[in-house]
């Protein structure tokens, strides 16, 4: 039998472009931890440095689909080329002014600025959709993608806390500029893979979020971002309170390790169940896992709830982007992509405060309480769009629209 991955990689530029969107992601995962290291080294203020950070996580959610839907529309080197120089001025302009003690709004102007980052996962999924469109390979392809999304959030914060911990303040944050810079370079020199611009028709104008589907899929990867958020710093919360805070990292480790595995392994099958009847199952999965931390009463304990809570994550962000390749006009597929990234980080953010008030409020464990809520919450979404989800709308009269290369 051959491996799956292997075949992906024998297309022309695979190897080259996913290399290099690796790369370029990193700073997803490195910069708003890394503004956090920097700042409270430098300042000697939690509440400055987070601040800052949310300020360019929260501009970047924002920001992050408008880029894209210029993407769809002029193509990938005419808008990531100008938003990469901008976002990695902005960072040098925040490295600069942290070490040099400017005054505060320049934290903040330099974070907003940044904030124009593109969204290199999509940019990516874009690339292999363009390969492998309407193939088998399509849900490999995505699935090596999550599996990279878990390595970036794994590697990437520990990295940024360890250098700007082991050398000096802002070196967490260079070294996250340098990843950008020279990531996404080496990525939009590879032409031969960038997707063609598709002209705009009367299916594909306006944003992508105005489709129901990407609505639908949204809305519910909102509440998984949520779940994983909250069961991170529940981890910590609990941990701390078990009388070993040091396990934490372990445990979230965990937690990242059984969803990077089962997503490997979603993408080696050739499952034939219809994609919205998978993202069902899938979510159903978090859902029921989500409960297994709340009977946790040591380490080792919370450790394998947690590993068996995390397995379902990759298998959903799989399938939930797989619909929306299936659902979203080619016009439009990177900003539809991005709208689903931008709501998994949205629901990281709210996940992260929901879970540490409930934490301040009512006690460690309590905290997965907000998991549970969050999943069921994700899981009534998608049961009751599956009628939608269901349908082929790229299967449509006039949803394929003939291509015109990039310039």
């Amino acid at each position: 039998m051959q491996n799956p991955y292997t075949e992906i990689f024998r297309a022309h530029g695979a190897k080259g472009f996913a290399a290099a969107g690796f790369m370029a992601r990193l700073p997803i995962a490195m910069a708003p931890i890394g503004i956090v290291a920097m700042l409270s080294q430098t300042r000697g203020e939690y509440w400055l440095a987070g601040a800052v950070s949310a300020t360019f996580a929260l501009a970047n959610a924002f920001l992050a689909p408008q880029i894209s839907r210029l993407v769809d529309r002029l193509g990938q080197t005419r808008i990531v080329v100008p938003t990469t120089i901008v976002s990695v001025l902005a960072f040098i302009t925040l490295i600069a002014a942290a070490n040099q003690d400017w005054p505060v709004w320049t934290l903040f102007v330099s974070a907003l600025l940044a904030a124009v980052m593109p969204s290199m996962p999509a940019m990516v999924r874009a690339r292999w959709t363009e390969l492998f469109r309407g193939r088998p390979e399509m849900n490999t392809a995505f699935a090596f993608e999550s599996a990279a999304d878990e390595l970036v959030y794994i590697a990437g914060a520990s990295l940024s806390v360890g250098l700007s911990a082991a050398m000096f303040p802002e070196a967490g944050m260079l070294a996250s500029t340098l990843f950008l810079a020279l990531g996404s370079t080496a990525f939009i020199v590879q032409r031969s893979t960038e997707p063609q611009v598709r002209p705009v028709d009367h299916g594909s104008r306006g944003s992508a979020i105005r489709l129901r589907p990407v609505q639908i899929i949204t809305f519910a990867l909102i509440f998984i971002g949520a779940t994983f958020a909250t069961t991170e710093v529940s981890t910590v919360a609990i941990t701390k309170e078990l009388g070993q805070p040091g396990a934490a990292s372990l445990v979230i480790g965990v937690y990242a390790l059984g969803s990077f595995v089962l997503g490997i392994i979603v993408g080696a099958l050739n499952l034939k169940a219809p994609l919205q009847r998978q993202l069902a199952i899938a979510v159903a999965l978090v859902a029921l896992g989500t409960l297994l931390p709340l009977t946790a009463s040591s380490v080792p304990l919370l450790a394998l709830t947690v590993f068996i809570s995390g397995v379902a994550i990759s298998p959903t962000f799989i399938t939930a982007f797989g619909l929306i390749e299936r659902h979203v006009p080619e016009a439009m597929l990177t900003e539809g992509i991005t709208w689903v990234t931008t709501g998994i980080g949205i629901g990281m953010a709210l996940g992260s405060f929901a879970a540490g008030a409930t934490v301040d409020a009512f006690g460690a464990q309590n905290g997965f309480w907000v998991s549970v809520a969050s999943g069921m919450i994700a899981l009534a979404t998608v049961l009751l769009g599956q009628r939608i989800l269901a349908t082929h709308e790229c299967e449509l009269d006039g949803c394929e629209a003939a291509a015109v290369p990039a310039e």
